[in-house]
């Protein structure tokens, strides 16, 4: 079956969060030993994950880390302040357990699961031990700032690597997060989210891995740049992702649509994972209930982004790491936000008298 095919097959099966579900939460929320709604956005968070999964006890022990890696032409514009090589040299730290997202994973007790989709590097022997799952497109997008990216078949392949990474995780997954790895990746994701959100690419490309100020303006310069030499079209996320996108934004917008289908919770990382989540908005705008923004990072465009997907993220603490770091630091608050639910005791449980007004 063609990658689009599969995609659109998909997208036809994702349904919104169930509001009766909701509704039924709520309800139980209101019977809790606590003044009315006491947790705050602790308790919106709980009332989601039941529509979600249309369930009183969410589901979220197993817990999977999905870091999608792919390299990026348009580093040679210099719009990082390392090369090209770290991805994979980073993605050995990964499969080592010595990387930011091993250890806050391990903390999360959730798996970190990597996925080459398009890393320029020699990965065979991670590949052959099984430490990464091998999906490779190409060895890195093409220059955004010359032409394309991809071909709008890549896009949908990158797309559909996605939705098989989501579904064969799925039967031992019951939350997910969004993980990358790839140089170069916030140049792209500063493209997709000024055309998704119709912004300046001046007001959402950021300092990335840690550029000075010149060089920003500079990577400010080139995404405008991307845009004008390739046109994409804003009403039609797969020529956006084809034009200026990459590899692992593309399956990552996959994964996305896959946990939708699932009826499963997905926490959003950062910058690059937000510009893969408003890809997969654009494609299947139900796709936006399972999504939990899990922090506000220090990228300019994050703030666009999540404006736009209608997320108030759980946590603000300046990071700017990628990995999926953010969101395993969240997990701990989803899984708060269950316990909440299914273990405080009612009013009438405790044998205290509720609220009278």
């Amino acid at each position: 079956m063609r990658p689009t095919l599969v995609v659109d097959e998909t997208i036809r099966s994702i349904t919104p969060a169930d509001q009766s579900w909701r509704a039924q939460a709520v309800q139980r929320i209101h019977t809790l030993t606590m003044p009315t709604w006491a947790l705050g956005r602790l308790l919106d968070l709980a009332a989601d994950l039941a529509a979600m999964t249309r369930s009183l006890a969410p589901p979220v022990e197993r817990r999977a880390v999905v870091v999608m890696a792919g390299d990026h032409g348009v580093v040679a514009e210099g719009v990082s302040a390392y090369p090209s090589e770290v991805t994979a040299q980073m993605i050995h730290n990964f499969t080592r357990g010595g990387a930011g997202i091993n250890v806050l994973a391990e903390q999360a007790r959730a798996r970190v699961v990597v996925v080459d989709v398009g890393v320029a590097g020699d990965l065979s022997d991670l590949a052959r031990s099984g430490a990464v799952q091998s999906r490779r497109i190409a060895p890195g997008t093409r220059n955004i700032a010359r032409g394309p990216a991809m071909t709008r078949e890549e896009a949908g392949r990158a797309l559909a690597i996605g939705l098989e990474v989501a579904a064969t995780q799925s039967p031992d997954t019951d939350l997910y997060a969004t993980g990358e790895m790839g140089i170069g990746n916030t140049t792209p994701s500063s493209a997709i989210v000024a055309l998704l959100c119709g912004a300046d690419p001046r007001e959402v490309t950021g300092c990335g891995t840690g550029i000075g100020e010149p060089a920003r303006a500079r990577k400010a310069e080139i995404v405008a740049r991307a845009i004008a030499v390739n046109h994409p079209n804003s009403a039609d996320p797969i020529d956006v992702l084809a034009k200026v996108g990459g590899y692992e934004i593309g399956a990552l917008a996959g994964l996305i649509l896959g946990a939708a289908a699932a009826r499963k919770p997905i926490l959003i990382d950062g910058f690059i994972s937000t510009a893969a989540a408003l890809l997969a908005q654009g494609l299947c705008p139900a796709a936006a209930d399972y999504m939990i923004a899990s922090h506000q990072s220090v990228e300019p465009g994050h703030r666009v982004a999540l404006a736009r997907l209608g997320k108030r993220p759980l946590l603000d603490l300046g990071l700017r790491l990628g990995e999926g770091t953010g969101a395993a630091l969240a997990m701990p608050l989803v899984e708060a936000a269950v316990r909440v639910l299914t273990r405080m005791a009612t009013f009438e449980e405790a044998g205290v008298t509720g609220d009278k007004t």
